[in-house]
């Protein structure tokens, strides 16, 4: 992580060329990590050490080791040694391996150029959050600052900000590992190997601290407590969870099914004097209900006209298949979205009862196949399934913002039943 004093050359040197590792003086350091960021202590003391010659600093893998350069250690100040301690398992609790091949998958790159570049975004991401109250920065930490970019964001963020070139060349040095950027190296002991974490083992990790920094008072900067929340309650790729929802929906059997006489059916032939309908596929018709009750803010309603023009293109982009019904207690009455969502009005704030919302839809001519209900999931739900295919997308609220009723503090509204398919819409 720490970039190699001047006159050292950062390739690895050749084996027998140092010394053996201060063990001492790396636990030193560590527990001195420990007093400057307790809420880490579970992960920092979970992080297995295994002595290597061949990293020029301190590297981890996926499967929380950390590899030492015995060189690094004895060179290095124990002030800084902790910032490394720190660092190194800011990467493995934030992920960064899996998101970094994520991102790679997403956006078709591949080569050590690429990783090295996720290795500085990471590092961007972290270090404005490692150093400073007790902890020292090391000699060619990265900054977000001297790339020009800005603190507070993510590694994905940074990515998309810089690419290599003159101004990164100072940092062809860095090498933070397989746990950093999700590419393997020549010196990792794999899923097999000894020392190693298991998948379970390294959930339980990021649980009790994500617990620790949530759980207590504290001053753990914003990027972590951001961190804990989304370790809490992990973001979903809500825009296509909904759509592939809708989709499957439409097209299950039975949906957008009707007879009709037009085309009588190939088994008329064999009932003399009697014509049967043939079984016809229809476009399919959706309607949205949206919760439009006082518990619901404005930028839900939002959201929602936003997520009524996704759906749109979900079936195919016809927006005459589409219908629009605003409920609170009551419900209005279907709006078609031919004219876009520029002309449907939300109307409503009082209380919820979505039932009416579902009863009014069923009434509507023709009769949708399928129901999609956009709410925060403050309502009573039908005790009967609805002979349509449900959809329930629920808006998603802030980390500690519960649903209650204030006439009511013992009051937990009930879930979208289980006949329903549920999105966490946010």
């Amino acid at each position: 992580m720490s970039a190699p004093t001047p006159g050292r050359a950062a390739a690895p040197l050749p084996v027998g060329a140092e010394g053996t590792l201060d063990t001492g003086k790396l636990f030193a350091a560590r527990l001195q990590a420990v007093l400057a960021r307790p809420y880490l202590a579970t992960a920092l003391f979970a992080l297995q050490p295994v002595e290597s010659r061949h990293v020029p600093t301190m590297a981890v893998d996926p499967h929380w080791r950390c590899y030492v350069s015995p060189a690094f250690v004895d060179r290095t100040p124990v002030e800084e040694l902790a910032g490394v301690w720190v660092h190194e398992v800011s990467h493995l609790l934030r992920d960064h391996h899996g998101r970094g091949d994520r991102y790679a998958h997403r956006h078709g790159l591949s080569g050590p150029a690429e990783r090295l570049r996720m290795n500085i975004a990471a590092d961007c991401e972290i270090n404005d959050d490692v150093f400073g109250e007790g902890l020292v920065a090391p000699e060619g930490a990265v900054r977000p600052a001297s790339l020009g970019l800005r603190d507070g964001e993510l590694m994905e963020d940074y990515l998309g900000r810089f690419r290599l070139g003159p101004h990164t060349a100072h940092l062809a040095w860095l090498e933070c590992g397989s746990g950093a950027d999700g590419l393997p190296r020549p010196w990792d002991l794999g899923p097999e190997g000894a020392d190693g974490l298991s998948a379970q083992e390294r959930d339980a990790v990021r649980f009790r601290v994500a617990r620790g920094i949530t759980g207590t008072p504290g001053n753990a900067p914003a990027g972590w407590r951001r961190w804990a929340e989304e370790a809490f309650h992990p973001p979903q790729p809500w825009k296509q969870l909904l759509g592939a929802a809708v989709r499957a929906a439409a097209s299950a059997p039975g949906s957008g099914d009707d007879y009709v006489y037009g085309r009588p059916a190939r088994r008329s032939s064999a009932v003399p004097g009697a014509v049967l309908p043939s079984l016809r596929r229809r476009p399919t018709r959706v309607v949205v209900v949206i919760d439009t009750s006082g518990s619901v803010s404005d930028a839900e309603l939002g959201s929602a006209l936003l997520e009524v023009t996704a759906i749109s293109r979900a079936v195919g982009g016809r927006r005459d298949l589409v219908g629009v019904l605003p409920c609170d207690a009551a419900a209005d009455r279907v709006r078609p979205l031919c004219g876009g969502t520029e002309g449907v009005e939300l109307l409503g704030g009082g209380g919820t009862d979505l039932r009416a919302g579902f009863a009014r839809a069923l009434e509507s001519r023709p009769r949708p196949d399928v129901l999609v209900m956009l709410t925060d999931g403050q309502t009573p739900w039908p005790s009967r399934r609805p002979p349509c295919r449900t959809v329930v997308g629920l808006f998603g609220r802030p980390h500690g913002r519960s649903s209650y009723d204030e006439s009511d503090a013992e009051y937990v509204p009930d879930g979208p039943p289980a006949w329903a398919r549920v999105v966490t819409i946010g």
